[in-house]
């Protein structure tokens, strides 16, 4: 059935281009754009023709041209076996800090369909002169601006190179949005540096990694130490908190001793003071009349049960002259049996 339909389609061409017209087509991707080149209305046509049909057209009055809108890469870069060009082709420029330095980049951009007919007036005649004349000038040049404004070790920070990309990608659109063409993408692969230069770039990172790993170490060994200083501090706060606490079970144990000696020292200060007015209220007592009574009833009470013998007292002391010793002892012998 196709083998059919493409034969008939180019026995259909044949016959009409026996008759005397022309057959154009686009391809999958492809718009077209007519001009008339007699008439009132010659000129290009605003007409945008589908991708993938044929047109038939009178030959001699019209051109035909198309336009591919799929999407295209402008790679430029270092190696002459990749990219556009049989050469080297990436982009040379210096930093900002005034190093030299090549670097590798892609551009991928499209047409717009809808404007096929404008390129073709005032841009471009075909894809090919597109790429050339105009993307690979602008694509050469502003985004060498943009990536220049870097400085030379912030090539190293991929960061810092799609922030550039996505610059010159804004830049890029702004400059051929008129044109009809849509950049997609701004993309950045290898970079270079004088060979002088890389080596001591290369030279000064292996150093950075150096003062790196001993700052690491040095924080290793800060960190081991704050260790032992937290854990010394806890050993500390441990023996203080447990010497606070014996202090403070003293300290308790002395408040409550020394209450208890108070009490006590107390009682015995009240229990004196007692006996003190006791005594002073008994010596008051025997002070006055009733004194003489008292000891008297005192030395009787003291005598009871005692023996008592009655001597003789004459001149002031005893008379052992009269004295008759036998009659005493036997007195006293009878007291002594009574």
């Amino acid at each position: 059935m196709k083998k059919s339909y493409v034969l008939f389609a180019s026995i259909s061409c044949m016959i009409l281009m026996l008759s005397g017209c022309m057959v154009v087509s686009t391809g999958p991707t492809e718009v077209g754009v007519r001009t008339k080149k007699i008439g009132p209305n010659k000129g290009i046509e605003q007409t945008i023709y589908s991708p993938g049909a044929t047109y038939f057209f009178l030959p001699f009055i019209n051109d035909w041209h198309t336009f591919d809108t799929k999407l295209v890469n402008v790679e430029m870069t270092f190696n002459t076996n990749q990219g556009d060009r049989k050469r080297r082709d990436d982009l040379l420029f210096k930093t900002i800090d005034g190093n030299d330095i090549s670097l590798d980049v892609i551009i991928s951009y499209r047409l717009d369909p809808m404007k096929a007919p404008y390129i073709l007036e005032y841009v471009a005649r075909d894809n090919d002169q597109l790429k050339d004349s105009v993307i690979r000038t602008i694509a050469r040049s502003r985004p060498r601006d943009i990536f220049g404004e870097l400085m030379t070790e912030e090539f190293y920070v991929s960061s810092k190179r799609d922030e550039k990309a996505q610059q010159a990608l804004d830049e890029l659109n702004r400059m051929v949005q008129s044109y009809g063409i849509i950049v997609e993408k701004v993309l950045t692969r290898d970079y270079r540096f004088n060979p002088a230069y890389q080596q001591a770039i290369e030279d000064k990172k292996v150093a950075d990694q150096m003062a790196e790993k001993n700052r690491s170490s040095a924080k290793a060994a800060t960190e081991e130490y704050l260790k032992k200083l937290e854990e010394a501090k806890g050993e500390v706060a441990k023996m203080k908190a447990k010497v606070d606490g014996e202090y403070t079970q003293a300290t308790i144990a002395a408040d409550a001793y020394y209450e208890q000696q108070s009490k006590i020292a107390e009682a015995i200060e009240a229990e004196g003071l007692a006996d003190a007015r006791g005594i002073e209220e008994m010596n008051k007592a025997l002070a006055g009349s009733g004194g003489e009574v008292m000891v008297k009833l005192k030395i009787a009470e003291a005598l009871i049960g005692k023996k008592i013998l009655l001597l003789p007292v004459s001149s002031g002391g005893i008379d052992f002259r009269t004295l008759d010793l036998n009659k005493l002892i036997q007195s006293s012998s009878q007291t002594t049996q009574q």
